[in-house]
């Protein structure tokens, strides 16, 4: 059976913990921010655990 290849596009969005969480970035950073509120832009800065259910699939696709 061949190697599973890394899939770079969900490398680039995902990165994992010390303690083996997976971590992605806050949704709706790129433009029209200029009309959020300043609690919404501060929210939007940090980042977010992923959930249970993708957790599996993003693991076999960052092999880790």
């Amino acid at each position: 059976m061949p190697k599973i290849k890394t899939h770079k596009a969900t490398v680039k969005r995902f990165k994992k913990t010390g303690s083996g969480k997976l971590v992605q970035r806050k949704a709706g950073q790129d433009h029209f921010n200029a009309r959020e509120t300043g609690k919404t832009k501060r929210i939007k800065r940090s980042d977010i655990n992923t959930t249970k259910t993708l957790e599996k699939t993003i693991k076999q696709l960052i092999q880790c």
